[in-house]
């Protein structure tokens, strides 16, 4: 699954530069005044987390029951893992897959949902899932076998990637983000309010 990330990493990485480039510039002499739009933060300007958000981890929190609803299994081991850092932006969790069918991974992430909305493509959507906002959209503009969708969580994000190939016999015919909704419908429930 990380190859599949190619997109968001470089998208990543574009952002992290954007963070560390904020940083530099000439100095003036005198008091700092805020030019623009004084209310938040640009995504550019947000603190990234020093590591991904605790209370709630995909690898052991979702139960085997909520995975058999979907037919997912891991292929267990260190391959099952799906773990990046790529600058300071961090990824931690597992991916599963349906045999002939989508693979899917879940992590926690320190990307948050204002960097994603700073940095999202034309067709991202939002909505609430059990009570977290969330964002998702095709990782390729117009595909319907790639879908990224990311959830509010404090400090990050819970990202769920799903690939979903036409060839696969069980879910080929499906939306990818269909999928990625229905796994965040089942997953979000159990995730801590405070994480």
């Amino acid at each position: 699954m990380n190859i599949m990330r190619k997109s968001a990493y470089a998208a990543a990485a574009g952002l992290s530069a954007v963070l560390v480039l904020a940083g530099c510039g000439s100095s003036t002499e005198g008091t700092a005044e805020p030019t623009g739009k004084t209310a938040g933060t640009s995504a550019a300007e947000q603190a990234v987390a020093k590591d991904v958000p605790s209370g709630f981890d995909p690898c052991t929190d979702i139960p085997q029951d909520v995975l058999d609803s979907e037919g997912l299994f891991s292929t267990g081991g260190e391959s099952s893992k799906d773990e990046m850092t790529r600058g300071d932006l961090k990824w931690r969790g597992c991916q599963w897959v349906v045999s002939d069918g989508y693979g899917a991974s879940i992590s926690a992430t320190n990307l948050t949902l204002d960097m994603i909305r700073g940095n999202s493509n034309a067709g991202t959507s939002e909505r609430e899932v059990s009570g977290r906002t969330v964002l998702y959209a095709p990782d390729t503009a117009g595909s319907t076998e790639d879908c990224r969708l990311n959830a509010q969580m404090e400090g990050g994000s819970l990202e769920f990637f799903v690939n979903n190939p036409p060839s696969g016999r069980k879910t080929g015919s499906q939306n990818a983000c269909d999928i990625a909704l229905r796994l965040a419908e089942k997953v979000l429930p159990l995730v801590p309010a405070g994480a």
